[in-house]
């Protein structure tokens, strides 16, 4: 909050010296506009630097894991689904894709909730839960999104 207000008065500091009044007016409301809308957007958005359980946790290390391996997964699979090549390269591929980790087949990826990581019901243009995307909606959070009325 010091360094917002600082930064609010360097802001203010381009006034003329001879309008302190009118310098101190505006840094004041400056300020409390701002702690307003901080205040606003603390209290509705959830805001966190965890995740919400150990499924999401996991979620996010097998989405690393099929990032790492995903070009090495993609040749291998061209390579064993051509027919063209000879059986025995097709079979070397398929033996290789095999001993690639489990987790790095996309497959194994579920849609979860950015916030609270729940696995249904999913909107998959924001990862939010059909709940979490109706309360971010509501508060007019989430852009591009309108309630229908009628």
């Amino acid at each position: 909050m010091a360094a917002a207000r600082a930064l609010f008065t360097s802001v203010v500091g381009q006034v003329s010296s001879s309008c302190k009044v009118l310098k101190q007016v505006c840094c004041n409301n400056l300020w409390r506009s701002s702690t307003a809308v901080q205040s606003a957007v603390t209290t509705t958005v959830p805001s966190r630097t965890y995740y919400a359980d150990w499924r999401m946790l996991r979620d996010v290390k097998r989405r690393r894991i099929v990032k790492q391996y995903a070009a090495q997964r993609l040749r291998m699979n061209s390579l064993r689904k051509n027919d063209i090549l000879p059986k025995e390269l097709q079979e070397f591929a398929d033996r290789d894709i095999h001993a690639l980790p489990r987790d790095s087949s996309t497959v194994r990826l579920r849609g979860r909730c950015a916030i609270t990581s729940r696995p249904r019901g999913v909107v998959h243009k924001w990862r939010l839960s059909r709940i979490q995307f109706r309360l971010l909606a509501d508060a007019n959070l989430l852009s591009g999104v309108t309630r229908a009325m009628w």
